[in-house]
């Protein structure tokens, strides 16, 4: 290995600025993507980080090399660059700095923007500082297939997402009496149809630790087909009595590890009377909404309560809008409490107290409380309007669909991490190839680390700071609810599985939000969907590409125009 040890800077501010990169991607893109599962109240935010940062990471390492290829070779000519290959190096340096600069300030306002829009932008920005626009490929098979991705990804994933939902409206919500029983038949087909989307992609990508990319279809076809299976076979062993006992029997005494004993639930005895209080076996998915809120039982698997004091034992004698407790006593409590639990930074128990604090600050958010709120400015609109002339369906059926909607949140986030770890990780393979080769060959394998490194970057994007896109989302551009957000998520995963089987660097930001508005006129109003946030999201998308392309185009200029260092960099013999 031949390293440019005399740039070994610029190799090592490529690395920071394409983890601050793919921070950003979590923080923006992932979030996204999660802000329907949360919203619906199928996970909890704890829950989706878990899930999220698992998938993605795997996602990026297993199966992340082939769309990073896209993004290095599509857009600019990297032959130009053979005479000077650092030239090169410092270009993708450029990138990944105003891409990053770009996310960064669109993150932190709130704006959905597309994190393959910043990067492409920022490239075509150093290609046409470097090396002339002409060296720009703006043709179908560059920059012109891409952009055309981004009209198209969209219509797709909502046509997708709109068909599924539709289907599940026909069969199972809009049936009154028999919309739980037609949902016991439903779910096991979308089980199995949802993984073996997830095992497709797996298969077509061909991760290099199962070398499967090569199979013949009949091959892949039974590696698909067995999996099915196998996915039938668990749900019928252990889902299907645990959610027959749970909703079917109304059993109150269940919880979530009774899974693992599902064969058993078959011969379990009568159910024992509830306690008072208990309503349903379920919680309300549509409490805050306009509907009325009826009671939140704590044992649901996946239950996420509206009132943060539930979380604290010190307040469970007072809750916020209970009748029996004035305001001035909640605050009062309020305020023992905080008093309590903040101690002094600089003693050795509140130092460890507020550090913990900070590293859990981005997991401990009330993201449905921000969206339901008045608190939302001009962007928010009138949701609790909006929302409460939706359609509200059988809270039972909607349970059942919160479990689907936990897969497919796996599945549309795995799918998501093989594809937009590219916007990161691509023009860092680029530098890594440059730095230990001094040549710019277009082909050439993605280290297995830079993956794992962009991939982990992205995980804690989304653990520290997902919740800003998230609360500005979900309820806010439309509602949500689980049999509504799994429609939504599997119409953006499966058009992001087509996508990266043809190698293109799509949106998922708009795959999802293209899948939410479909879904969202499926309710057949107008009103239904908020104009105002759809507007701002596709300023973002607007402004994006030049923002980008001239923070890092100037940054470029800058540099080898420079008296010395153009020397250095100059693509002149």
């Amino acid at each position: 290995m031949i390293a440019l040890h005399e740039f070994d800077y610029i190799f090592a501010i490529g690395m920071i600025f394409a983890f601050l990169d793919a921070w950003n991607i979590g923080a923006n893109d992932v979030a996204n993507s999660f802000a329907t599962s949360v919203s619906s109240r199928s996970l909890t935010y704890p829950q989706a980080m878990v899930i999220g940062a698992c998938c993605e990471f795997l996602g990026a390492v297993l199966l992340g090399n082939r769309v990073s290829d896209t993004i290095r070779n599509k857009i600019i000519d990297v032959s130009k660059f053979e005479d000077m290959p650092a030239t090169l190096m410092l270009g993708m340096v450029c990138a990944v700095v105003g891409s990053s600069v770009w996310l960064t300030i669109a993150t932190r306002i709130g704006a959905p923007v597309s994190t393959t829009h910043s990067i492409v932008g920022a490239i075509i920005g150093v290609g046409i500082a470097a090396i002339g626009a002409d060296n720009v490929h703006w043709g179908w098979s560059g920059f012109s297939q891409i952009v055309a991705s981004w009209f198209i990804a969209p219509a797709v994933a909502g046509c997708f997402a709109a068909i599924l939902f539709l289907i599940t409206k026909f069969l199972v919500l809009d049936r009154g009496d028999k919309a739980l029983r037609n949902a016991f038949y439903v779910i096991p087909l979308y089980f199995c149809f949802t993984t073996a989307i997830l095992s497709l992609v797996i298969v077509w990508k061909g991760a290099p630790a199962l070398n499967l990319s090569n199979k013949s279809p009949a091959t892949i076809a039974a590696i698909v087909m067995t999996v099915v299976a196998i996915t039938l076979v668990f749900y019928l062993i252990f889902f299907l009595p645990y959610v027959r006992r749970r909703l079917i029997k109304e059993d109150w005494t269940l919880k979530y590890y009774h899974i693992l004993i599902g064969p058993s639930l078959w011969f379990r005895g009568p159910v024992p009377p509830a306690p008072a209080g208990v309503v349903s076996p379920v919680m309300d998915y549509y409490a805050g909404h306009g509907a009325p809120v009826q009671a939140i039982v704590a044992f649901s698997p996946m239950n996420q309560t509206d009132n943060d004091n539930e979380k604290d034992p010190d307040l469970k004698d007072v809750e916020v809008g209970d009748s029996g407790a004035s305001n001035e006593q909640v605050q009062s409590r309020l305020a023992e409490v905080e008093k309590k639990e903040y101690r002094k930074w600089y003693t050795p128990l509140g130092f460890v107290q507020v550090l913990w604090r900070g590293i859990t600050h981005g997991v401990n958010q009330d993201v449905i409380s921000y969206q339901n709120g008045a608190n939302g400015g001009f962007l928010a609109g009138d949701v609790s309007r909006r929302n409460a002339n939706a359609p509200h369906y059988d809270n039972k059926v909607e349970h059942l669909y919160s479990f689907l909607q936990a897969v497919t949140a796996g599945t549309a986030s795995f799918a998501h991490g093989s594809n937009d770890v590219a916007n990161a990780i691509g023009p860092l393979s680029t530098i890594w190839l440059v730095y230990t080769t001094n040549n710019v060959s277009s082909k050439a394998n993605v280290p297995v680390w830079i993956l794992a490194y962009g991939g982990a970057a992205i995980a804690i994007g989304l653990w520290t700071y997902g919740y800003n896109l998230m609360r500005n989302l979900g309820n806010r551009l439309t509602l949500h609810s689980p049999s509504r957000g799994f429609s939504m998520e599997l119409g953006a995963a499966i058009t992001v599985v087509f996508a990266t089987k043809l190698g293109l660097p799509i949106s998922t930001t708009q795959c999802i939000i293209g899948a939410t508005i479909f879904v969202g006129l499926c309710n057949r109003d107008l009103h239904a969907i908020n104009y105002r946030m759809v507007a701002w999201c596709y300023l973002g998308w607007l402004l994006t590409v030049p923002c980008a392309g001239l923070i890092a185009g100037l940054l470029m200029a800058i540099i080898i125009n420079a008296p010395v260092l153009g020397q250095t960099y100059s693509l002149q013999p």
